[in-house]
């Protein structure tokens, strides 16, 4: 059996990203500093931090005005209610609630933390805070077209986020967008090294590549948000972050 090799890449020198900076732009001058250029097949990771901040996601909290529900949810969870209220705009549903702890049904779909809206590594945090990426597909997509127009070649883009999981401990990569990839790749109807079928066997293929990538990514001070990985090797299919959204009627723990 031949060896596989699976090459990541943190693009360096990335600057910290502005509203209506170019994302496009800041990719390919970071490859030119790895001394790396893009190939049809390659797939680039891009934290949502920084497409949310190009995209100006910023809210400012003196702005927010509570909700009598955020105002009693925040007493119950311990929250600021101008957070509180803007999750409550973000999402579907609230999973689950306690003291310190608010996990939601982000209006995308999947469940997360506070909706994702984060303070961290955001300029003014303690009086602004960062919405995800109000179309992460639609921002993938559009990276992607560029790209290609750009360099000629056909790669997949996965905005990536870091979700925390049910009965684990610790935060992984998961992809909100995905472009020129698969999101899930289906392996029923292969054979095992014994020769039996594979019945039930899907990948998260995107959640896979956006794990790869956040071990570089990091969730500090990294400044690592782009992610070249080369040799994955996937099949040429559209994927779209929903289909990793598990559903309701499938969901024994819901």
């Amino acid at each position: 059996m031949n060896a596989v090799t699976l090459t990541a890449v943190a693009l360096p020198g990335i600057p910290m990203v502005q509203p209506g900076d170019n994302l496009v732009s800041i990719i390919l001058e970071g490859l030119v500093r790895a001394s790396y250029s893009l190939e049809s097949g390659d797939a680039l990771v891009i934290a949502s931090k920084i497409v949310s901040k190009a995209e100006g996601r910023f809210i400012d909290l003196k702005t927010v005005a509570p909700s009598p529900q955020a105002l009693a949810l925040a007493d119950e969870t311990r929250k600021d209610p101008r957070i509180v209220e803007l999750v409550l705009n973000e999402s579907r549903s609230i999973s689950r609630k306690a003291p310190g702890v608010l996990v939601v049904t982000h209006r995308l779909g999947f469940t997360s933390a506070n909706a994702g809206i984060d303070q961290s590594n955001v300029e003014n945090g303690d009086e602004r805070v960062l919405l995800l990426p109000q179309d992460p597909d639609g921002s993938a997509q559009a990276i992607r077209a560029s790209l290609r127009k750009e360099t000629g070649a056909d790669v997949g883009v996965i905005i990536s986020d870091s979700h925390g999981r049910p009965f684990r401990m610790g935060n992984v990569g998961v992809a909100i967008g995905v472009a020129g990839m698969p999101a899930l790749l289906d392996l029923r109807g292969r054979e095992d090294l014994f020769g039996r079928l594979l019945k039930i066997s899907i990948q998260g293929y995107a959640d896979l590549a956006a794990s790869a990538a956040h071990l570089l990514t990091g969730e500090a001070d990294e400044g690592r948000p782009i992610v070249l990985l080369r040799g994955l090797n996937y099949p040429a299919m559209e994927g779209h972050a929903a289909e990793l959204n598990r559903l309701p009627e499938h969901d024994l723990y819901r």
